[in-house]
């Protein structure tokens, strides 16, 4: 099973926090990131497009395997920073 994923990753905790505040309030997810991520994927949105399991690091898979389709993950912490997770497919 793959999953496909949009994600926006910022360095501390209140950023992530103001961007869910932000997507609750309906913001769209793709400017956000492209305004706000410090992933290279950023400047496309956040797009990850699809990826299987073992792939990416544990905490990260393990939510964006439990999203619905056009759901958005709770932030996720992993080495990298702080994320939130949409997937697409």
């Amino acid at each position: 099973m793959k999953v496909s994923a949009l994600h926006i990753l910022v360095n501390q905790e209140f950023e992530a926090r103001d961007l869910e505040k932000k997507i609750s309030e309906g913001a769209e997810f793709e400017k956000l990131a492209r305004e706000f991520s410090t992933c290279p994927s950023g400047k496309d949105g956040g797009h990850l497009g699809e990826f299987g399991k073992g792939m990416m690091v544990p905490s990260f898979e393990k939510a964006a395997f439990a999203l619905l389709p056009g759901e958005v993950s709770p932030i996720v912490k992993t080495q990298f920073g702080f994320h939130l997770i949409k997937r697409i497919k």
